[in-house]
């Protein structure tokens, strides 16, 4: 699909990449704040007042709270018949902060915004900024999505940074577990006999995941953590917990492989004699549809712009919560490199190159991309978007 030729000419897009240009100190210090102060999922709330704020002093009528949440919300502009969102996302990795890069994601669509707001009446459009909390784990966009805050859209957009250029989006389906055993502590070495040891449970279950990968497809994931497997080497550990996500394609490949992965957690309790609880820590990520028109369009502006959207940037992969918002809705989710290898994202390097001239580069260029692509698709795209 890279090189699609003749992005639509618009008088508009040198306006909105000069406004982009004017913007460009504000976009900067709003990135570089939001990496300097990152907040995990939930817990986003200066990151919201700070694009609020901005948004509103743009002109957009902001509403925070929405779906319940009290880090979501939704800034809209224009009253046109054409409704498109651009995506923002602002929250942190516990421990490692900005180490995806959401700095990137929420100061690119406040630029993209802020340039497109002289104009969304002569595009006949009503443009929102949805912004979405708990992206690494959490699910905020999938319980907006289903409170309806993304009924009556016709396109929604947004770009991701990571290590190379990468314009559709293939991620998979992903399960977060949080995983308990309950066993029963003693002395482990004047009373081992009265113990039920729960760290053991999760030392089976691990080794029998381990084994289940090789017989696994290669399109598959499952990783995890131990977050607690006791806190004494002499007394047996009675509790024992850890958090996994189970990757797969798509949600019915998902499912199944979730029961397979269940058994070796099922495996830990019945070896050892502890109790077993999986909890789902959050709605499951679907895989992401990309439309394919939005996606030629986005492609066609880069190359205008000098870029070359062709690679497989490996970030691509990995799953997202935008995912389920492309079910149900014409979406795009491109990645834009921002030239950090040999750090990729969920490494602390990577939250150090997200905020590195290169990585600023992205968040202007990608201000430009994003707008010029609700533009195109404002004068030439369906007002078909829904894929309910």
């Amino acid at each position: 699909m890279t090189g699609v030729p003749g992005a639509p000419a618009s008088p508009l897009k040198p306006a909105i990449a000069a406004q982009v240009e004017t913007d460009r100190v504000r976009l900067l210090e709003v990135s570089h704040t939001l990496a300097a102060h990152p907040e995990v999922a939930w817990q986003e709330h200066a990151s919201v007042a700070l694009l609020t704020t901005e948004l509103g002093a743009a002109g957009f009528d902001v509403t925070v709270g929405v779906a319940g949440l009290d880090t979501a919300f939704v800034a809209t502009a224009g009253s046109g018949t054409r409704r498109v969102a651009i995506l923002a996302e602002y929250d942190a990795l516990p421990g490692l902060g900005h180490a995806c890069g959401h700095n990137v994601v929420a100061a690119a669509a406040l630029g993209a915004a802020r340039a497109l707001v002289a104009h969304v009446d002569a595009l006949d459009l009503t443009l929102q900024v949805i912004g979405s909390p708990a992206e690494e784990g959490g699910g905020g966009k999938i319980l907006m999505l289903e409170a309806g805050v993304f009924d009556g859209l016709h396109a929604a957009m947004m770009i991701h940074p990571g290590p190379a250029n990468a314009l559709l989006a293939r991620p998979y389906a992903v399960a977060h577990w949080r995983v308990a055993y309950e066993g029963f502590g003693a002395h482990a070495a004047a009373y081992p006999e009265l113990g039920v040891n729960a760290a053991d449970a999760l030392t089976i279950a691990q080794v029998a995941i381990g084994l289940l990968r090789q017989q696994l497809p290669a399109t598959t994931r499952v990783h995890g953590i131990v977050t607690e497997a006791g806190t004494a080497a002499n007394a047996i550990p009675a509790h024992a917990e850890g958090h996994w996500y189970v990757r797969a394609p798509d949600l019915e490949q998902l499912d199944a492989l979730c029961d397979r992965v269940r058994a070796c957690f099922e495996a830990g309790a019945l070896a050892t004699g502890c109790t077993l609880t999986i909890d789902e820590t959050s709605p499951r990520y679907a895989d992401f549809r990309n439309d394919e028109a939005l996606a030629a369009l986005f492609d066609a502006n880069a190359t205008a712009r000098g870029l070359d959207m062709g690679g497989d940037g490996g970030m691509n992969t990995a799953s997202t919560d935008m995912g389920n918002v492309s079910q149900v809705v014409r979406a795009i989710h491109p990645y834009l490199g921002i030239d950090s290898l040999p750090a990729v994202n969920h490494q602390a390097a990577f939250a150090t190159a997200a905020v590195a001239p290169p990585a600023d580069a992205v968040v202007l260029e990608a201000a430009i991309l994003l707008a010029w692509t609700v533009a195109d698709f404002a004068q030439t795209g369906s007002r078909s978007g829904a894929r309910r």
